[in-house]
């Protein structure tokens, strides 16, 4: 009867093992595989932030300062008489700036967009710097000479002209790029072949003929004054004009291009 009662006993240890052993098993198993997926998910996303990093370099390319100071020209240019050609003088070797995601070109004050001038290049973030790029733009288009020799007082035809082509921005100002502003002007003096034109050789147009009414004005800092009077000589654009005002003095002004006479230092 005792052997009856033990098989029962022997059978229950028999299963109770296994079953412990199991759950053991697994929830080591279930801890390794969690220690796995970890040290995975690590070595695939480790190497991207090294690589994200690395693609973030700590000095600005001197090279991409140098662009941005010929795009910028470019654009100033635009529109221009002629064809720009622009020369950036490369910064030193071995300047060291902290990179700029966005480096913004400027003029900085007096500079021009034509001939030998400077361009500022600056970072806002993430930390501040500004230097400055000489430059040299060069606009190359054509320009009037006299293709023949000119005489004093003699009106000027297209059989008189020629063309040629250099760099506006070292020629004298008052030029002109084209024949139309030229022909059928007179010549103030004798011009020989292939003397550069300037407003200033010819006789342009009268805008103001003697005793007409005239509007002279003149400024300054902080002042404006304009005045109505009576042209006392013919006059073409940029040349003298004696004006007598309505209190009856006379002043002398430069006849500008709308027919008004500039007085002193008017900037209008």
């Amino acid at each position: 009867m005792h052997s009856l009662h033990k098989t029962p006993s022997k059978f229950k240890n028999s299963t109770e093992k296994p079953l412990l052993g199991s759950f053991l098993q697994g929830f080591e198993t279930l801890v390794i595989g969690m220690i796995a997926s970890v040290l995975i998910s690590f070595l695939v996303l480790y190497p991207k932030i090294s690589w994200a990093q690395a693609q973030t370099p700590a000095f600005q390319s001197l090279k991409v300062i140098n662009q941005k100071v010929k795009d910028f020209l470019t654009t100033q240019s635009a529109g221009s008489p002629g064809k720009p050609e622009i020369t950036v003088t490369p910064m030193e070797e071995g300047t060291q700036l902290t990179y700029c995601p966005s480096p913004e070109a400027f003029f900085p004050p007096n500079s021009a967009a034509w001939g030998r001038t400077t361009v500022g290049v600056r970072c806002g973030q993430p930390k501040p710097w500004t230097v400055y790029v000489q430059a040299n733009v060069s606009i190359i288009a054509n320009y009037v000479v006299a293709g023949n020799p000119i005489g004093q007082g003699q009106t000027i035809n297209a059989n008189d002209l020629q063309l040629q082509k250099g760099d506006l921005t070292i020629l004298p100002n008052g030029i002109f790029t084209e024949f139309n502003g030229v022909i059928g002007q007179s010549a103030r003096m004798s011009l020989v072949a292939g003397t550069i034109l300037k407003k200033e050789m010819l006789k342009m147009p009268i805008l103001i003929q003697k005793g007409q009414s005239v509007r002279a004005s003149s400024s300054g800092k902080g002042f404006a004054i304009s005045t109505e009077g009576q042209a006392l000589n013919d006059a073409a654009e940029g040349e003298v004009v004696k004006v007598k005002v309505n209190n009856g003095s006379v002043i002398t002004g430069i006849v500008k291009k709308d027919g008004q006479v500039e007085v002193g230092g008017s900037k209008n």
